[in-house]
């Protein structure tokens, strides 16, 4: 442990790096739409300024969620190419992604929950919800929920349209380059003045990559992105946001650990969001519809067919607001999603769902509060089901105790349903299974928050949590022999095949710690700092061995931190993680059983801040590691770059 007590100490130094203005206690909406501060919540929920992403070694939204305390990203490939994200031990398709209040989960596989479609200058904040959260959010709120808030959806606009109200702008921009052929490169801008807020957005990353078992590393990862929000009248608003994201990467054993693997892949997607807002005294009601295509193509390598699966998401979602009291609130919605996919290696495909939910705020006298949610979900052919959960608050001075239970349910995806299943012939791999029945779990938890200010100038705010999910017939692949395969029209006798399976009983509990700190250490002088330390361990009723089950930490800390003096900025995140060591003869792979890695960047600002450049190290100490066996992670790779920030 002498490797997680220097984390801590690195972590406390650096405690208030990450923004520039920062809120320990900052006001929420994932927890229960409403409005509130996090020490309201009842919840365990972290918030990251978007301006993070400039001022950290980072070069992606998966990466900025790296080192968020608690949240664990299993990469395959660098800098976009492809993460999964894991909450409290869950698997990767038991987090819920949410961009301005609609999902993001995509039908076809949870692979591509990551490729969130929002260029980095257009993001607010991103909150991250960790625990159970099905009662509102529905299928995939098991292990949290990872919330892209925009600077658009979230601008308060001027209702009266006065147009001497001055206007806010901001212009950034930047690009930087490296070894391995990097050319990286970001911009974007946000304009507000009266009743109009619009905003946009670019990011680029591309290399020819670090030599891999026969091929480079290569990814060419693009995202594009536009929103606007207009306030109609006093009490009227529309917003608009329309991306396009395209992923172009090797993915040499992303899934695969077959030594005949040179895979690559390409992922197009686009996304389209609408949202009609109305708020008058005590009432507000929003309607939002949300359509998302993406088309995936995947080559195993050059003597084999191409999958090709187009997948789409229909989805709207009408939600009322009331405050009856100061001390009581209603939330109430009904949600629509259309699910369906096109694909040559899993078949044709549709699935309807529609829920309704309701929840309730009920405040006892200053401190106590209570959130009682229920969510009624009908999925086509799978059934219905009642979600119920309750969360507790009681906020007092510097303290906050909480505490959540509550019961998340997941339907599984195409690919789990149906991977494999349209081919001529199959030798290997995983299969799916379209008799799957739907995860469920009960969660519960408990937690205390301290906050701590001393003069407006340092702010420290301590979180504990301690939780565990009981989850039944939790779907994951299994090793599964030739003659043991439910349905054997498409397999090869001589294969070996990973069957998707309801495993009967997986119980899982942890604790959790994080520490936020955020000090003015002079006129000219920032520090901020991040970190957190989970510990986890599962337990598996049949003992069978699996493969994302098995794959989360049982030790995680990741940590991020930024100084300022002047025109310098220092600033570094890493991670340190223990797990189940893996190894694998066929392609020489294998996992370590634990692996400390560090990112560095310098930078200096000039022309009153609005020129900087700067000197970045990933993997700063070069660490060989690998979150998921085969996807052989990058060593030390070192650029340098200059950016520009314009505000007013």
């Amino acid at each position: 442990m002498k490797i997680a007590t220097k984390i801590c100490v690195l972590t406390l130094l650096s405690t208030s790096l990450l923004a520039q203005d920062i809120s320990l206690d900052p006001v929420t909406v994932t927890s229960s739409i409403v409005e509130k501060r996090a020490s309201e919540t009842g919840r365990n929920i972290a918030v990251i300024r978007g301006e993070n992403f400039q001022n950290l070694p980072v070069h992606s939204i998966d990466d900025l969620l790296r080192y968020v305390p608690g949240v664990e990203i299993q990469a395959r490939g660098p800098m976009g190419s492809q993460s999964d994200i894991v909450l409290r031990g869950g698997t990767f398709q038991q987090v819920l992604v949410i961009l301005d209040g609609i999902r993001l989960n995509d039908p076809n596989t949870g692979h591509f929950n990551s490729y969130i479609p929002i260029s980095p200058a257009e993001i607010e904040r991103i909150e991250v919800l960790k625990g159970a959260s099905s009662a509102i959010y529905g299928s995939d709120a098991v292990g949290g929920v990872i919330h892209v808030i925009s600077k658009t959806f979230a601008a308060k606009l001027n209702n009266g349209g006065d147009e001497n109200s001055p206007a806010k702008t901001n212009i950034s921009a930047g690009i930087s380059a490296g070894q391995y052929g990097l050319i990286n490169a970001n911009a974007g801008g946000f304009y507000q003045k009266g009743r109009l807020a619009v905003s946009g957005g670019l990011l680029t990353n591309n290399a020819s990559g670090v030599r891999q078992r026969g091929i480079k590393g290569y990814f060419h990862n693009n995202t594009a992105s536009l929103s606007l929000n207009y306030q109609l009248s006093e009490a009227w608003n529309l917003a608009a946001r329309s991306s396009y994201d395209h992923r172009d990467f090797a993915a040499q054993n992303f899934y695969t650990v077959l030594k005949s693997d040179t895979a690559s892949e390409k992922v197009k997607s686009s996304w389209n969001q609408l949202k009609l807002g109305y708020k008058k005294n005590k009432t507000a009601f929003t309607v939002d519809a949300g359509y998302k295509f993406v088309e995936d193509t995947y080559l195993f390598n050059p003597h084999s067919i191409a999958n090709n699966s187009k997948s789409r998401l229909w989805q709207g979602l009408a939600t009322l607001q009331q405050e009856f009291t100061p001390a009581t609130s209603l939330i109430a919605g009904l949600n629509y999603q259309n699910r369906n996919i096109a694909s040559n290696d899993r078949g044709d495909h549709s699935l309807h769902q529609l829920a309704p939910f309701v929840s309730i705020v009920q405040r006892f006298g200053e401190n106590f509060t209570v959130t009682p949610s229920v969510r009624v979900d009908w999925r086509q052919s799978i059934g219905t089901e009642a979600v119920p959960q309750i969360t507790l608050s009681y906020k007092k001075d510097s303290w906050q105790l909480r505490g959540s239970a509550g019961k998340t349910i997941r339907d599984a995806d195409f690919t789990e349903r149906f991977n494999n299943y349209n081919k001529a012939l199959v030798t290997g791999g995983n299969v799916g299974n379209p008799d799957l029945k739907a995860e469920r779990s009960f969660s519960y938890e408990a937690g205390a928050d301290w906050f701590l200010t001393t003069n407006n100038k340092s702010q420290l705010k301590l979180s504990a949590t301690f939780f565990q999910r009981l989850q039944n017939d939790l779907i994951d692949y299994v090793t599964t022999p030739y003659a043991q395969m439910p349905r054997k029209d498409n397999l090869s006798p001589t294969g070996n095949f990973g069957l998707a399976l309801n495993i009967a009983e997986v119980n899982t509990t942890g604790i959790e710690v994080d520490i936020q700190s955020a000090n003015s250490l002079g006129a000219n002088q920032k520090l901020l700092f991040n970190a957190g330390f989970t510990w986890l361990d599962s337990k598996n009723s049949n003992q069978i061995p699996s493969f994302y089950v098995s794959s989360h930490a049982k030790f995680l800390t990741n940590f991020s931190a930024i100084y300022q003096v002047n025109n310098f900025s220092f600033s570094l995140n890493g991670l340190y993680k223990q797990r189940a060591a893996r190894e694998t003869a066929a392609i020489e792979a294998r996992i370590s059983s634990s692996y400390f890695m560090i990112n560095a960047k310098a930078e200096y600002a000039f022309l009153n801040k609005m020129l900087a450049v700067y000197v970045q190290a990933d993997n700063a100490f070069d660490v060989q590691y690998s979150d998921l066996l085969g996807s052989k992670m990058p060593g030390r790779w070192v650029m340098g770059g200059i950016r520009f920030n314009l505000a007013k």
